[in-house]
């Protein structure tokens, strides 16, 4: 799927652009805090249906607005258009539309527009909480297995309802515990079967990626633990519920899952150099979107924001030679430094667009391809 065109209207600091892609390369150029980094987000929202950034939709209203419109203009492999739609207004629900007619559920959009976003954020992947790299497992997989993120929506929402019934100071009866923890204990062990799946197929995938970017100086590892590996969940539930009472959660279950990211023989939040964590953060989002590429049928969207930032001259040249090269469709990259951007020009040597990103304007930067005097060939 290419992103022909896209019209953003109020959404964070962008009032108004109007764009034209390449369908191959196209180039953001600003200082930082200019709206870059908001021109990707906006991309990942018609994806995602939601802000890689801010879950709260209305926050992402410009702030002398009072509603936000995104619309993007896809062509599909055989040439078929596809037009999706997202508008907000504040103290309003937002409506997603495909085609001018709105979906019903908003899960049934997610995989249509396959997407994977590099960005600083991902930093929370290695410091962050178990909760983060499960997202990670969770949007790669929801991508391409729409069993899977049903299962998942029903097992959070049983598990919401427990929860509830945990915190009650009014005496609950069993039954209504039986009944949920047998919703969680049966699309729990969906869950876990996919993702344990997934991490399978996805490690050698991963480790490839990192030990090119690297030249092979370090080994890199990834270990899935669940608790469902091994036990009954119905059993661990139902065994859990009373310390689960005092606790005022669940403490057992697939939303406990955690996915280990190692480098060597250590954790690498504890171990890592800044330019050995970017790297395997790089290395695992490179490795999601050839994932997605091998079982979608679409091919996804490549955002890269910001990524040279704390790396040294060669992985950064080793990116840039996979970025150019004929792996990934259509790709969007963000950068303060104009020479990161001329490098990968120069190396791509096909179709292109740069854009001058600057206070929430957007203009194109007329640039005739392959042009010496561009400092291409720096």
């Amino acid at each position: 799927m290419i992103l022909k065109k896209i019209s953003i209207l109020n959404y964070k600091n962008i009032e108004q652009a109007e764009l034209d892609f390449s369908p191959k390369l196209n180039c953001f150029f600003g200082q930082n805090g200019m709206g870059k980094t908001n021109l990707l987000d906006a991309v990942y929202f018609l994806s995602f249906c939601k802000s890689a950034g801010n879950p709260v939709d209305s926050q992402n209203i410009r702030h002398e607005a009072d509603f936000f419109v995104i619309q993007g203009f896809y062509e599909a492999a055989d040439g078929t258009p596809e037009t999706i739609y997202c508008g907000m207004k504040r103290r309003q629900k937002k409506q997603f539309k495909r085609n001018k007619k709105e979906y019903t559920r908003l899960s049934d959009h997610i995989g249509f527009l396959p997407l994977v976003m590099v960005s600083p954020a991902d930093s929370v992947l290695i410091a962050g909480g178990s909760e983060e790299r499960r997202r990670f497992m969770d949007v790669v997989i929801s991508q391409y297995d729409k069993e899977y993120l049903n299962a998942l929506i029903r097992y959070n929402k049983a598990m919401q309802q427990r929860n509830t019934l945990l915190k009650s100071e009014q005496p609950v009866e069993g039954a209504l515990f039986d009944v949920l923890e047998d919703i969680m204990a049966q699309t729990g062990e969906v869950v876990f079967h996919k993702r344990e799946q997934f991490i399978q197929e996805f490690i050698p995938i991963f480790q490839s990626f990192y030990s090119f970017i690297s030249e092979d100086k370090e080994k890199v590892a990834l270990t899935y633990e669940s608790h469902a590996r091994g036990a009954s969940l119905r059993e661990l539930l139902k065994e859990s519920r009373e310390r689960d009472k005092i606790m005022g959660f669940s403490l057992k279950g697939v939303h406990k899952d955690e996915l280990n990211m190692v480098l060597g023989d250590f954790p690498i939040k504890r171990e890592g150099s800044q330019g050995q964590n970017k790297t395997y953060l790089i290395a695992l989002k490179l490795a999601q979107f050839d994932f997605l590429k091998r079982t979608g049928s679409t091919e996804p969207l490549l955002l890269l924001d910001d990524i040279f930032d704390k790396l040294d001259a060669l992985r950064m040249e080793q990116i840039i030679k996979l970025v150019a090269g004929d792996s990934f469709g259509q790709i969007f990259i963000t950068d303060t430094n104009r020479e990161h951007l001329d490098r990968i020009l120069h190396k791509v040597g096909g179709d292109y667009k740069i854009f001058r990103v600057e206070k929430g304007s957007v203009e194109v930067m007329d640039e005739s391809r392959g042009n010496d005097d561009l400092g291409l060939c720096r």
